[in-house]
């Protein structure tokens, strides 16, 4: 059975399995102001490249503008992953034989990390202050993050559910706390 929690959010119960997928999507007038910046930040970098070519060989300048090309291509990658996540990206989470595995996909690829639900503990929605500067920088749409859910997994923190508003956590986070208390009813009986 499909639910469809917002736009961006559904949750599909099949045969002893939970999947809940998230979009990455942005409005359209987001999306085109950050894929407008990442080219403007291409074309910076080529131009910088190019002046580094014409300079003479013994110039120090030459030398700066290495060091910020440097720079430029970590920010460059860095963004450009950014807008791929923002346009074809999505997270996935999925609940089946007793292992939840939670996998950001970026064109289909992307490494799905798997937890035993025996070893899930306290399963909840962070704590966030909207009033400080990590969490805006963190919530921001040119930044693969917000995560809004959380729980500890073999005493290591794990967080999850990207840009979900509070609406989209509270279902989610309803219907993942029953999956697992379902899957720990199962992995008992056995």
């Amino acid at each position: 059975m499909m639910e469809i929690v917002s736009d961006r959010v559904s949750i599909d119960r099949t045969d002893g399995r939970i999947s809940v997928v998230i979009s990455a999507r942005l409005p359209k007038r987001k999306e085109a102001l950050l894929v407008t910046w990442f080219l403007c930040w291409l074309l910076v970098g080529a131009y910088v490249a190019y002046t580094r070519t014409t300079l003479p060989e013994g110039d120090p300048l030459r030398q700066f503008m290495l060091a910020f090309l440097a720079f430029w291509l970590y920010f460059a990658v860095k963004v450009g992953r950014t807008v791929l996540w923002r346009l074809k990206g999505f997270e996935q989470w999925r609940l089946k034989d007793g292992v939840l595995t939670i996998k950001d996909s970026i064109l289909g690829y992307g490494k799905a990390h798997t937890y035993f639900v025996e070893n899930i503990q306290k399963l909840g929605a962070l704590n966030l202050d909207p009033s400080s500067f990590k969490h805006q920088l963190n919530d921001s749409f040119w930044t693969i993050g917000g995560e809004r859910l959380g729980f500890e997994h073999l005493g290591r923190k794990v967080v999850f559910g990207k840009s979900l508003d509070a609406v989209e956590s509270k279902r989610v986070l309803f219907v993942l706390q029953e999956a697992l208390r379902t899957a720990r009813k199962e992995a008992a009986a056995q």
